[in-house]
């Protein structure tokens, strides 16, 4: 059975490889939101914004979409290669986890991965605290 949910949420990661960050921000509903990581809470647009600043290049593998029990939620389990503006790349697995309104629009996106090999990659931040 399709699930329209898990069809958005596949949508998102195909614009994530082809860089469309227009497309992406308007995924996400007017208030929308992404909880990083890195950045902490930020809205969508500015999340995505810096995002695309910061690459050059992003390739996105699902490997897969799970759509919660009450329907309003869904996650992707993922690996990104990621090509920073610098020319360096990244590789790492992650899982996005989405909140949906009732237009389908990601209310939220709460971001999980293992921070310790991108620590290795861009510095311990936490390194002299």
């Amino acid at each position: 059975m399709k699930n329209e949910k898990a069809d958005v949420i596949r949508r998102y990661f195909e614009r994530m490889t082809e860089g469309d960050i227009e497309a992406i921000i308007d995924m996400f509903a007017y208030d929308g939101y992404v909880v990083s990581p890195f950045l902490g809470t930020v809205p969508a647009r500015p999340f995505f914004e810096k995002l695309g600043n910061a690459s050059s290049n992003s390739v996105l593998t699902v490997y897969d979409v799970l759509i919660g029990e009450d329907g309003n939620t869904g996650a992707g389990h993922f690996r990104y290669y990621w090509t920073l503006a610098d020319g360096s790349d990244l590789v790492f697995e992650g899982i996005d986890y989405f909140t949906f309104d009732d237009d389908l629009k990601f209310k939220s996106m709460k971001i999980y991965y293992d921070t310790h090999p991108l620590r290795m990659a861009v510095g311990d931040k936490y390194a002299n605290a």
